[in-house]
C-alpha cells in the first residue's frame, strides 16, 4: 500500500487552540415558568399598544386621505363654464379600525373601533350655527340699546321743547 500525502491539510497551530473565542449566543437559563408567564404577559400587554398606536396611525391616514379627496374635489367644482362638474373623485362607507380592549379582569378583547370620517364636518356646522345664533343676539340687544337711547333722547327733546315753549 502506498501512502498518499493529503497536501491541503494546514498545520494546526497550537495558540488558536489555546486563546479563547467569543461567544456570540449565550444559553438561555431556564427560567421558571411564573417569570415566564410575566414576560409573556408584558408581550401581550406591548402587543396590545402596539395594534393600538398602529390603529391611531391608521386612521390619521384615512383623514389625510380625505383631506387630499377633497382638496382634489374643491379644485374640480369650479370648471371651465362649457364642462360640467365632475363627480367625487373619493367615496366613502363605514369604517373601522382594529382595537384591543383591556377588560377588568386584566384579559383583553380584540374588536373593532368605527372612524366617524365626517364629525368634523358636523362640528364644523354645529360651531357654524352657534356664532349665527350669537351674533343675532347680539345685533338684537345692539338694536335694543339703540332703541332705549333713541326713547331717552326723544323724550330729552320733548320735554326741552316744552320748557321752552311754556317761557
Amino acid at each position: 500500500m502506498k501512502n498518499i500525502q493529503d497536501t491541503n491539510k494546514k498545520p494546526i497551530l497550537l495558540k488558536s487552540l489555546v486563546q479563547p473565542t467569543s461567544v456570540s449566543a449565550a444559553i438561555v437559563p431556564l427560567r421558571p415558568q411564573e417569570e415566564k408567564n410575566i414576560s409573556e404577559r408584558e408581550r401581550l400587554k406591548a402587543q396590545v399598544e402596539r395594534i393600538n398606536q398602529m390603529a391611531g396611525e391608521l386612521e390619521a391616514a384615512i383623514f389625510e386621505l380625505k383631506a387630499i379627496a377633497n382638496t382634489l374635489n374643491t379644485q374640480k367644482r369650479y370648471p371651465a363654464l362649457n364642462q360640467e362638474p365632475c363627480k367625487d373623485i373619493c367615496q366613502y362607507f363605514a369604517v373601522c379600525v382594529p382595537w384591543v380592549k383591556r377588560k377588568p379582569d386584566e384579559s383583553f378583547i380584540l374588536t373593532t373601533r368605527r372612524i366617524d370620517l365626517f364629525r368634523a364636518e358636523r362640528e364644523a356646522a354645529l360651531l357654524a350655527q352657534q356664532l349665527r345664533q350669537q351674533t343675532k343676539k347680539r345685533l338684537v340687544s345692539q338694536q335694543q340699546r339703540k332703541n332705549e337711547s333713541g326713547a331717552k333722547t326723544d323724550t330729552k327733546n320733548l320735554f326741552k321743547k316744552v320748557l321752552v315753549n311754556k317761557s
